[in-house]
């Protein structure tokens, strides 16, 4: 298999990568034939994979503008892939030129790329480092260099937690970068559930069943284990909600969505 010049050596292309996938679900060019595989094999069991990744998108345009407008213009996106067209930084910027947006990713493709993506940019940063150790992100002179993290940020976990499993115990984790936030910051999260999905929970579990294969379980939560992600701060209107119905843009434009981009949960919290 030939190494396109964007991926970086010592990793390996012949395995699946969750941050390539999601990229092929959105249209994107940086994913290998082993990830589209992937992909398609998981649209087998459940075909509305990529409207439900349509809508994760649409959803975190829609938070970063709400952030903006609430006066936040530092940004800390967790789990922030491969950067496509129209990704935070983008919408931040547009929104105030004085936004600043640290991205955080484990996956060293997404990292690359990101810092390709951004050179030039010198209010938008990636690092290199992992939800699972938040201690790790906080400090990292990427982030705090860029960050003032005494000021109000606006920190993204978007559809990323449900990669964490329990024995990670992602709660702990979120509650720790929650203590490292000032007063007035907001939380920004996806998560994937069976809740919401139009197929039974047995199709849709031959989806998850994939990830699981290629090591990469996703791990779909109720609705108030969802919740819980939110302890410690003041819920925004609407709430935890389908990802359509979190403030749309024009009335009724939730009408005309698909089945599959109501699935999981999307919500906004701000600490006090």
């Amino acid at each position: 298999m030939e190494r396109p010049a964007w991926a970086p050596q010592g990793i390996d292309i012949s395995v699946p990568s969750v941050s390539r996938m999601y990229d092929f679900y959105l249209g994107g060019s940086h994913n290998f034939e082993v990830d589209r595989e992937a992909a398609r094999k998981a649209m087998e069991f459940m075909p509305g994979l990529p409207k439900i990744m349509q809508a994760n998108r649409a959803f975190m345009r829609r938070a970063v503008c709400y952030a903006v407008s609430e006066g936040i213009t530092q940004f800390l996106d967790i789990g922030s892939g491969i950067p496509t067209f129209g990704n935070v930084h983008e919408i931040a910027q547009t929104a105030d030129p004085e936004a600043r947006v640290a991205y955080v990713d484990h996956d060293p493709v997404a990292v690359a790329h990101s810092r390709a993506v951004l050179e030039g940019n010198d209010r938008a940063v990636i690092a290199a480092a992992d939800l699972r150790r938040p201690q790790e992100i906080v400090k990292s002179p990427d982030v705090t260099e860029l960050l003032d993290l005494d000021r109000p940020v606006a920190l993204l976990l978007v559809a990323v937690l449900h990669f964490i499993e329990d024995s990670d115990d992602p709660h702990a984790a979120v509650a720790e970068l929650r203590e490292a936030l000032a007063p007035g910051s907001l939380i920004v999260v996806t998560h994937a559930s069976y809740e919401g999905i139009p197929l039974t929970q047995e199709k849709a579990g031959g989806a998850v069943g994939v990830y699981k294969n290629i090591r990469n379980p996703l791990v779909m939560r109720a609705r108030e284990e969802v919740a819980r992600f939110f302890e410690g701060y003041e819920m925004v209107e609407p709430g935890l909600v389908s990802m359509p119905n979190w403030r749309p843009d024009a009335p009724h434009a939730m009408e005309y969505e698909d089945p599959f981009a109501f699935s999981g949960f999307a919500g906004v919290g701000r600490k006090a």
